[in-house]
């Protein structure tokens, strides 16, 4: 094991025993090691629609995923990494043809200013390869009030196994 990694492995463990330590139940955030490759590797690796949405923030047509049908219990990964991004409990159908969620796993995106179409909006990337998602907007359900608009693309399935 590298010595960096065992050194950053250590001390979250350290900060994950003092939040624990406070109420018995929180939990450390968890610290997401970057994936960083050049971009024809990640040509080589992706479909074309998930390299030009994943590496160069491009958007499906709405209504094209078969993810928008997918109503199992697991959870949905980025398609390029596999870090788990959204609990299937989180999914609803938002009506814009994306599939969306209220909630991510903490820690597990990035987010950023996107004024491309000439008006601010949040545009969300996988913290662990950078991967363009989707854009988060503020007319979600409860609890969060947020809705998580996730191109199909970006992302994969991986079903409870059992």
């Amino acid at each position: 094991m590298q010595r960096r990694v065992f050194i950053r492995r250590f001390f979250s463990f350290l900060a994950a025993l003092t939040v624990l330590g406070q109420d018995g139940l929180s939990f450390a955030s968890e610290t997401v090691e970057k994936i960083m490759k050049p971009d024809e590797e990640w040509k080589k690796e992706l479909s074309p629609e998930q390299y030009e949405v994943l590496r160069h923030e491009g958007t499906e047509r709405p209504g094209t995923s078969p993810l928008l049908n997918e109503h199992r219990k697991g959870i949905f990964v980025c398609a390029a990494c596999n870090l788990p991004l959204f609990p299937s409990t989180t999914k609803f159908d938002s009506g814009t043809g994306w599939p969306s969620f209220y909630d991510v796993i903490p820690n597990h995106i990035e987010t950023k200013t996107d004024t491309k179409i000439g008006i601010p909006r949040t545009e969300y990337h996988c913290a662990r390869c950078g991967g363009h998602q989707g854009h988060v907007f503020n007319d979600g359900p409860k609890p969060t009030g947020l809705r998580y608009c996730n191109n199909g693309a970006a992302i994969k399935f991986m079903p409870d196994e059992g």
